[in-house]
């Protein structure tokens, strides 16, 4: 591709909208992919290099959730390890089968979340008792949620939300939290794969690190500050928004 100098502002202003949006709610990926691809990176680079990115800002967030209190790094270190394993495996077997079957099954899956967030009418609001023992839960979520990412990957940072409210009785504010260290975790395993088969153009992905760091960090500031009822609309505006743009990719493009 012919790399133009003026792809690195908006590059930047992508990943720094996309990083602020993330850190919220999830689904930065639904801002960033798009606009790489209609500036004519062909799709394995833009995956690699999106991946590269997106670490940073996982990383940014959940070093400012940890370094608030939200998250507890010790109590998540079962799910750390059981989702570098599934997303490692994800990674694998993607480079190995068709992913077309799951491209079918997530937007149903994601209709299933908006439908289950607006009966919910508290949903996340407050912490309420866990329905799952937390090694038994991080098992299940780490590795389906991990293989998932790595195999495949739009919306998972809502199915982990979801899942720490429903499993852990977690509010919001603290499934966003934790939701990022598990996003983080997958994150470095996909891009450790993508780097080994040179599909990282780490130019444009530094300038665009250096966005989602700032979006990551602004965002998750107003989480600290606004609580829950400030994550919950946008959480669910970026669900809706993640399975729009899913089901058109697969079923109307």
């Amino acid at each position: 591709m012919i790399f133009q100098f003026w792809y690195y502002p908006v590059l930047f202003l992508t990943a720094f909208f996309a990083g602020l949006v993330d850190s919220i709610a999830g689904g930065g990926g639904i801002i960033t992919l798009p606009v790489m691809l209609s500036l004519g990176f062909p799709p394995h680079i833009a995956l690699g290099t999106n991946k590269f990115q997106a670490s940073f800002g996982s990383f940014t967030a959940s070093y400012y959730y940890i370094k608030k209190d939200v998250v507890i790094l010790k109590a998540c270190t079962a799910g750390i390890v059981f989702t570098l394993i599934g997303s490692a495996i994800g990674t694998w077997t993607v480079t190995q089968v068709s992913s077309d079957v799951l491209k079918y099954i997530i937007p149903f899956l994601l209709v299933v979340i908006i439908i289950y967030s607006f009966i919910k009418t508290n949903l996340g609001e407050n912490d309420r008792q866990a329905r799952m023992k937390e090694m038994v839960f991080y098992l299940i979520a780490g590795l389906t949620l991990g293989f998932y990412d790595g195999f495949f990957g739009p919306g998972v940072g809502s199915f982990w939300a979801i899942t720490f409210v429903a499993g852990l009785g977690y509010n919001l504010k603290k499934a966003t939290g934790y939701t990022k260290v598990m996003n983080f975790t997958s994150n470095v395993v996909s891009l450790f794969i993508f780097v080994l088969g040179g599909y990282v153009i780490f130019t444009a992905g530094i300038v665009m690190a250096v966005g989602q760091i700032a979006g990551s960090k602004i965002g998750s500031e107003l989480v600290i500050k606004r609580g829950v009822k400030f994550i919950k609309p946008i959480f669910i505006t970026v669900v809706i928004l993640t399975t729009m743009k899913i089901i058109y990719d697969r079923f109307l493009h």
